[in-house]
């Protein structure tokens, strides 16, 4: 469970990445960047 976490933490910077530099998207951009960080910090938590 822990690695799905990470694999889709990693998936959601990546498309973040993407959407600031690659398109000119509104503020919905940054959510996905909002999302990894949650996603990162549960993993961190579970992991404790």
């Amino acid at each position: 469970m822990r690695s799905l976490l990470y694999l889709i933490a990693v998936i959601l910077i990546i498309g973040w990445l993407l959407g600031v530099f690659y398109y000119s998207a509104t503020g919905l951009i940054h959510v996905l960047i909002v999302l990894a960080v949650v996603s990162l910090l549960l993993g961190i938590i579970r992991r404790a």
